[in-house]
């Protein structure tokens, strides 16, 4: 299969989605006077990601989930808090998190002559797009779809419609996504028709019925993937 259009997902595909979250809830921590342990950064992490498989699922309005997983999350440590503002000044510090991924930039700078390169991502239009400039990815993606600018998000199929729609002489056979998450990217690839690489560095086990195209461990193993495809 000889692919033209690549859509990459972004937080813990080309930048360390981890290591900016870990920066902001320590911030957040500190402010609220809890001491910052591994364990605690854990349990938000842990409250977050369900709550944004609530929401790629559609059973929660991304409003809710933005404010909730952080009243939620103080709640275990009997703190009633504003969940709104503690959005606010987490993201604040979340946008400052443009950790990349190691050989990211690398990666770009490889496919940029031989595919159009496009950016899909769930999460706040704002915090994406600065973290993208500031970790100097921008420049790389012809366009950048977050879901917040959509009204979808992956997995929906309308997200992909909307992506799909905006892109010049799209063709599903010639388009594959690259992403680490098994439910919003890679089951978003196989619900919207187009072939999917799921960029698993872990090594973890895949407990869902739906399969990738291929799987990679590195993101250096993607070009031979492609030119042998």
């Amino acid at each position: 299969m000889n692919y033209k259009t690549l859509l990459f997902d972004i937080d813990d595909t080309l930048l360390d989605f981890k290591a900016a979250e870990t920066h902001a809830i320590s911030h957040l921590l500190e402010e609220m006077g809890i001491a910052i342990t591994e364990e605690r950064i854990a349990q938000y992490a842990a409250i977050n990601q369900v709550l944004w498989e609530q929401f790629e699922k559609g059973l929660i309005q991304r409003e809710v989930l933005l404010g909730k997983r952080f009243e939620d999350f103080f709640a275990l440590y009997g703190k009633k808090v504003d969940g709104q503002e503690m959005d606010r000044t987490f993201r604040a510090r979340l946008e400052e998190g443009n950790y990349l991924m190691e050989g990211s930039l690398e990666l770009l700078e490889s496919l940029k002559q031989t595919h159009d390169l496009y950016a899909v991502t769930n999460g706040v239009s704002k915090t994406q797009q600065r973290r993208m400039a500031d970790s100097g990815l921008r420049p790389y993606f012809k366009k950048v779809f977050v879901s917040e600018d959509t009204g979808y998000q992956k997995p929906m199929p309308e997200y992909f419609d909307y992506v799909f729609a905006r892109i010049a002489s799209f063709q599903k056979e010639e388009t594959l996504i690259i992403g680490d998450s098994l439910t919003s990217d890679i089951t978003g690839g196989v619900l919207a028709g187009i072939d999917s690489c799921w960029f698993n560095p872990l090594k973890k086990p895949n407990p869902l019925s739906i399969q990738p195209t291929y799987e990679i461990e590195q993101l250096a193993d993607l070009p031979a993937l492609l030119f042998q495809a």
